[in-house]
């Protein structure tokens, strides 16, 4: 090629590129309708349709780059680099602290914004360094077999709303005009296993089970403005999630108004064909996925396929438009079409990561979500002034995937249980180490000896993510991912009665790693105190430390029910809700729902109870005073469920507000707490619609599921 035809091409090139920064879809001052509108007018139908994809293609001549649409951030920036890893989200979950939940989920995209920022300066357009997130998971957790039940908030579905909510206002930020990073909520709809079958399986459910418990806490993050959706891999009564007309288009769409973009879980759409086998091939579940309501495509089948559906006459180009607005509006309200001045988090650099305000953060949360299940004797906590010797054991108390949990991003340091509790201990204390046993060899055992010459032992076991967790990740689960039941490895059953028998009557504790509930029956006889840590993230160990040496007093509860065995449980695949959850199991249960204990106690009383007679249109509002009785500072969770009138399918309680609340030693705080009756009501099957019924309801408040400190009945008429 000549020269002159080169530099005449360069000149082409760069005078483009000027043109295209001045275009009206890059003019921030102009309304978000008339920039989309002004995108797609200058569009080829090509090059909207490789806009369908998670890995977007460039538009060279507008000046657009490619990205990639596909990032984690489930408990911190995943899969990326340097990043503050949280616990593990059903840790957080164990909270019971949504206004934490919020911080640290801002200083989560406080991260990814630096991390972008850095990237794109850099040239680089890397998966997992973007900012549209595919975080929170918010799933109902109806089964402990479910191996991404940690990813969730548990199995209460007003929890996991609320917890879910007070992510995504962290994630996407409180700025008027733009998103800190976008948030989605997934996987839609009544997906909660099992793994092994999800890209074949059809749930079952009927209209109750499904608005009351399956779509609660996504009508609730839609309503607080999330901005996208994932559409799951299952069925749901014989239609794909991701092309069935009832989920997205009636129900999110034309029912809940939902603005944002809707996304594929990973492979769904091929699933569809491939799999579930309702629709011949890809060019037709192409169209049905633009037609219900899919916006963007984790996959290569909308790229590959929408054009050949258009030419078929499946699609209009019409319709491919309105597939691709979504998208456009997401990325203008992140800023990518305006001048980095304009967006309030361009300077976000290096510095805003892993900073020192994240990582007390990080470890706040993991000593929040601890649960503290067994404390005979009031072995804990320990004196560090009485305190002459410790032996720390166990396969995880050195374990880096017993902190992180699955879909983690990494860090250095990561602080082992061995690490916190070593240097809390200090260099005046004896401290030994020992892995003392594997997850299979139930015979031969170490720190046994050196364990009878301490004066207390730690002992840290249980579960990794590579034993439960997502189909094909957990590659040691026995079933796709999930598991097969409730036990704890039986070496380590066997490890802790070895134990036992070698230290006679000294401490031992046992701390236990599970993302799910888990049997504890067979070390209860054994241990003096347990304390569950689920994978409590980069600051575990010194987390751990902290509640062992009684800096803080533990204040976690369960998210999740601590069944006795899986017969108290109806079949995996059973997505009724009868039998299931605290919600509708009223059996005999390892621990229920909401429990944990503390170093210290706490009692309430009235400070003014509930009206008596509520209508409709009124809010249920009560106050009562919480009084710490126990010698040390401690956090008190307060919870309130509703019992309400006697009728077919009602729950036997349902957890309708909660608040986490510091009481010094001795002293007392007023909490104030407020219903809406709208929260009340019920899906009436043979209407077709949400109905508050008439009758007499009881409040409770406790300490979980199963306590009832106060009480109070009104009634609706």
């Amino acid at each position: 090629m000549p020269v002159s035809t080169r530099i005449l091409l360069v000149s082409l090139l760069l005078s483009s590129g000027a043109i295209a920064q001045t275009l009206p879809f890059r003019n921030a001052s102009l309304p978000q309708a008339e920039r989309v509108n002004d995108l797609l007018s200058r569009l080829t139908l090509e090059e909207k349709v490789s806009l369908l994809g998670y890995r977007s293609k460039a538009v060279d001549r507008l000046s657009i780059p490619a990205y990639n649409w596909w990032n984690e951030a489930l408990h911190g920036v995943a899969r990326a680099g340097e990043a503050t890893v949280f616990p593990q989200a059903i840790g957080m979950a164990a909270t019971f602290d949504d206004r934490l939940l919020r911080e640290a989920a801002g200083s989560i995209s406080t991260e990814a914004r630096a991390k972008y920022n850095l990237s794109t300066a850099a040239g680089r357009r890397e998966q997992y360094m973007g900012l549209t997130f595919w975080s929170p998971n918010i799933n109902i957790f109806r089964d402990p077999r479910w191996g991404r039940g940690q990813e969730t908030y548990g199995e209460d579905p007003y929890l996991t709303a609320t917890m879910g909510t007070a992510f995504i206002k962290g994630i996407q930020g409180d700025d008027a005009r733009y998103l800190k990073a976008s948030a989605c909520a997934k996987h839609f709809a009544v997906h909660s296993g099992p793994e092994a079958n999800r890209h074949t399986f059809d749930a079952i459910v009927d209209e109750k089970d499904l608005r009351e418990t399956y779509l609660y806490s996504f009508k609730r993050l839609v309503d607080s403005g999330v901005e996208s959706i994932m559409c799951a891999y299952n069925r749901v009564n014989g239609e794909p999630c991701c092309t069935g007309p009832t989920l997205l288009h009636r129900i999110l769409h034309e029912e809940w108004h939902f603005k944002g973009h809707v996304v594929t879980d990973c492979g769904a759409l091929d699933d569809i064909f491939t799999r579930h086998k309702v629709l011949p091939g890809p060019m037709e579940t192409a169209a049905a996925a633009i037609k219900a309501g899919v916006n963007l495509d984790c996959s290569n089948v909308l790229q590959q396929d929408v054009i050949k559906a258009v030419d078929a006459g499946l699609l209009t180009k019409q319709q491919v438009d309105s597939a691709l607005a979504p998208l456009i509006r997401t990325q203008l309200k992140l800023g990518f079409f305006d001048e980095k001045a304009a967006v309030p988090f361009s300077n976000y650099g290096a510095d805003s990561v892993h900073t020192a305000g994240h990582i007390a953060l990080a470890r706040r949360l993991a000593a929040e979500g601890m649960v503290l299940l067994k404390n005979d004797r009031g072995v804990l906590p320990f004196r560090k002034d009485s305190l002459a010797s410790l032996i720390i054991v166990g396969p995880n108390a050195f374990s880096f995937d017993a902190l992180a949990g699955n879909y983690h991003g990494v860090s250095s340091p990561m602080v082992t249980f061995l690490e916190g509790l070593t240097t809390a201990a200090g260099p005046a204390v004896h401290v030994e180490y020992d892995q003392g046993c594997d997850y299979k060899d139930s015979i031969h055992f170490g720190g046994t000896w050196a364990a009878s010459n301490c004066q207390a032992t730690i002992a840290v076991i249980g579960l990794t993510p590579v034993m439960e967790g997502e189909e094909g990740d957990a590659f040691l689960a026995p079933h796709g991912g999930d598991r097969t039941d409730l036990s704890l490895p039986s070496a380590h059953i066997a490890y802790i009665k070895a134990l036992r028998k070698a230290i006679h009557d000294k401490p031992l504790v046992v701390v236990v790693t599970a993302g799910s509930a888990v049997d504890l029956t067979p070390i209860l006889p054994y241990a003096d105190a347990i304390l569950l840590a689920w994978y409590p993230g980069e600051q575990g160990g010194n987390a751990l430390a902290d509640i062992i040496f009684g800096k803080i007093s533990p204040s976690g509860h369960l998210p999740v029910t601590f069944y006795r065995s899986l017969g108290d449980l109806p079949d995996y695949q059973d997505y009724s809700l009868k039998g299931r959850t605290y919600r509708y199991y009223g059996g005999p249960v390892q621990y229920p729902f909401g429990f944990g204990l503390s170093y210290t106690s706490f009692s309430y009383a009235w400070q003014k109870p509930p009206r008596q007679n509520i209508t409709a249109k009124d809010t249920l509002s009560f106050s009562l005073t919480v009084s710490n009785t126990g010698n040390f500072d401690g956090d008190e969770v307060v919870q309130a469920y509703i019992q309400y009138p006697n009728g077919d399918r009602m729950p036997v309680r349902e957890l309708k507000a909660f608040h986490r609340i510091s009481v010094p030693a001795g002293q007392a705080q007023t909490l104030s707490l407020a219903i809406p009756m709208s929260e009340l009501q019920k899906w009436d099957l043979a209407a077709g619609k949400w109905k508050l019924y008439k009758g007499d309801y009881k409040l409770i408040l406790g300490s979980h599921s199963r306590d009832e400190k106060l009480t109070a009945t009104f009634s609706v008429r």
